[in-house]
């Protein structure tokens, strides 16, 4: 009773309160925010792990303009449902070198975190080229014009630099090789060095995606969609208990 009695005290000064709150925030607030001055880097370290490619990053700017973001998450959480239906619940590194990163709250259609290799890319093309005719209950608008939408990476140079600005880490040799890549993941058959592509974007699906001469916004957004959540090999990942 002597509790309540003191509590009271407190609930009915207002400006008493009102001290009283900004302490415990503030006080929540430093012990929050102080760690991050003096931690070199809040995301563990983890294999397999690289910068998009230039085709998927490409990809990935074609999935942003259509707003796809806005349907679809990108984040596994760590509850029992979310791990048996998508997959591994998202680690912080897998979105590392996002800018912005796509996780989110809010779904309409599945996460796609883990849709990278789930699929053909011929059910790709067919899905956004006509969604109901792979999943019948589906709202997605179709999206069949972008294989009509070509593009020849001209800019994909000053993309990947405007990202290492950012933290990304493209070298000089990925920028100067841009253009090259960006033709050269749609076009694996062509004249282009497929061992290099590789050698500097490891697990890089190439493939002329969309079945159609040339390289389109589809091939790129499925570039992109092929990727996600397959660089990490969780067969052997092994989370790190002090973070």
């Amino acid at each position: 009773m002597a509790f309540l009695d003191r509590h009271k005290i407190l609930e009915t000064n207002a400006t008493l309160l009102l001290v009283g709150s900004l302490l415990v925030v503030t006080v929540g607030g430093i012990v929050e925010i102080t760690p991050l001055f003096y931690l070199q880097n809040t995301i563990e370290t983890v294999d397999g792990m690289r910068p998009y490619s230039p085709l998927e990053l490409q990809g990935r700017e074609i999935y942003l303009r259509e707003g796809c973001y806005v349907c679809h998450s990108q984040m596994i959480r760590p509850m029992r449902d979310e791990v048996e239906r998508y997959g591994h619940y998202s680690l912080a590194a897998e979105s590392m070198y996002d800018h912005p990163f796509q996780w989110g709250s809010k779904r309409t259609g599945p996460d796609l975190a883990r849709v990278g290799g789930r699929y053909s890319d011929a059910w790709h093309v067919q899905h956004l080229t006509d969604p109901r005719s792979v999943v019948p209950e589906s709202i997605m608008p179709p999206y069949a014009f972008l294989k009509d939408n070509l593009v020849d990476g001209r800019y994909i140079a000053d993309l990947m630099s405007t990202n290492r600005l950012v933290g990304v880490p493209y070298t000089d040799e990925m920028i100067a090789t841009a253009q090259a890549d960006f033709t050269t993941q749609a076009d694996p058959l062509g004249p282009g060095d497929t061992g290099a592509l590789a050698d500097r974007y490891p697990g890089a699906a190439m493939s002329n995606f969309d079945g159609a001469p040339g390289v389109s916004e589809m091939d790129a957004l499925i570039a992109y969609l092929q990727v996600l959540g397959t660089m990490v090999d969780f067969s052997t990942f092994t989370p790190d208990p002090s973070r």
